[in-house]
């Protein structure tokens, strides 16, 4: 039996509990067969010291959005998803309100997957532009 839409999110969600995405506040919303879109709050916890979004916490909602696109995507049975390369470029500060990260897919190979990664605000204003590399590493027997 496949989950429905609304319980696989929550079961994404509940599987963040005592980890960075916790921390963050990042909760996945939204997903499809070629993206997933999660959103994280644009506090204090986040801020760099003159007040708006650290770009580390930008990359690392980025890298969490990706990352799970890419496990959506493969058989983890049998493999491993992490990380490899991840590159951002900021374009706007933004000082509240929550920020959105959807992951597209570039290319979806067996071995390494490579997506993009758009950071935008309430207003949809495009806040970052990320690309995320990730690898798929078989688990041993």
């Amino acid at each position: 039996m496949q989950l429905s839409k609304q319980d696989a999110i929550a079961q994404a969600n509940s599987i963040c509990k005592n980890t960075l995405m916790e921390t963050l506040n990042i909760e996945f919303i939204d997903f499809g067969d070629d993206f997933v879109i999660a959103k994280m709050p644009v506090n204090s916890r986040v801020y760099q010291p003159d007040g708006v979004l650290h770009g580390g916490a930008t990359v690392a909602l980025a890298e969490t959005t990706g990352s799970f696109a890419a496990h959506m995507f493969l058989d983890l049975k049998n493999v491993f998803v992490r990380g490899i390369e991840i590159s951002a470029n900021h374009i706007k500060s933004v000082k509240e309100g929550h920020v959105y990260a959807k992951a597209s897919f570039i290319h979806k190979g067996r071995t390494t997957q490579l997506l993009e990664v758009k950071i935008t605000d309430d207003d949809e204003n495009l806040i970052s532009l990320c690309k995320l590399t990730t690898v798929a590493i078989p688990k041993s027997k």
